[in-house]
């Protein structure tokens, strides 16, 4: 992949499906097509948790759901895993702040695209400077979705972020429904990330369509 430029980052993060084999209530490739017709703009693999997939059994679920993703021409980012996703010559990669700094996996997969978890300001600032495409800010709202999830935290910090002038792409995180994704639009937020909000419906195209449109809401 070339390099993305932050305005069409900033579209590919309008609705931004995270997803893994421990989300999902039915057949994972199905879901992700579902829910891509209904308006998913990029999808991440997040393959963590009790009775998550490893090695070859995890590589066969990756390729079957970046297949569905070349698909419909939707980018395929990998959780966490640098060398998953250089196998699979991923789109991208995101990274928490427990991981690799954004400057140093970019010297091990080029041109792709790398999104960082901030949680504080200073994370961010360190996260643009190291070269980051985007950050990933949450959670918003409460969520069930990530064991290690920390305290919510509303839509402050994505808006003294944009205060401080930062126009690097953003997508909020977190308990994200049809009912508060307009919200987070509003505070600043480029686009809204969700897991369970599809992948746990039993009808995700719907689930799908319903967060596009609120996000397009004027």
């Amino acid at each position: 992949m070339n390099p993305i430029s932050p305005s069409v980052m900033r579209e590919r993060l309008k609705v931004y499906l995270i997803m893994g084999s421990v989300n999902c209530r039915s057949d994972a490739s199905a879901v992700l097509r579902d829910a891509i017709l209904g308006g998913v703009t990029m999808f991440q693999l997040r393959e963590k948790g009790p009775g998550a997939l490893s090695g070859h059994e995890l590589r066969i679920y990756a390729r079957c759901l970046q297949s569905v993703c070349r698909t419909f021409g939707v980018p395929f980012i990998v959780n966490d895993d640098i060398d998953l996703a250089i196998e699979l010559d991923a789109d991208g990669i995101h990274i928490g702040q427990d991981d690799e700094s954004a400057r140093v996996v970019r010297t091990k997969i080029g041109n792709k695209i790398v999104g960082v978890s901030t949680h504080t300001l200073q994370e961010a600032e360190i996260a643009l400077a190291d070269g980051a495409d985007y950050l990933g800010v949450g959670p918003i709202f409460p969520t069930r979705s990530k064991d290690d999830a920390k305290p919510p935290r509303g839509t402050q910090l994505i808006r003294e972020l944009r205060e401080q002038g930062m126009t690097i792409p953003i997508v909020g995180i977190g308990g994200i429904t049809p009912d508060n994704a307009r919200h987070v639009m509003v505070d600043g937020s480029d686009g809204i990330s969700v897991i369970s909000a599809i992948s746990s419906s039993n009808f995700p195209r719907e689930a799908a369509q319903k967060l596009r449109e609120a996000v397009y809401t004027k």
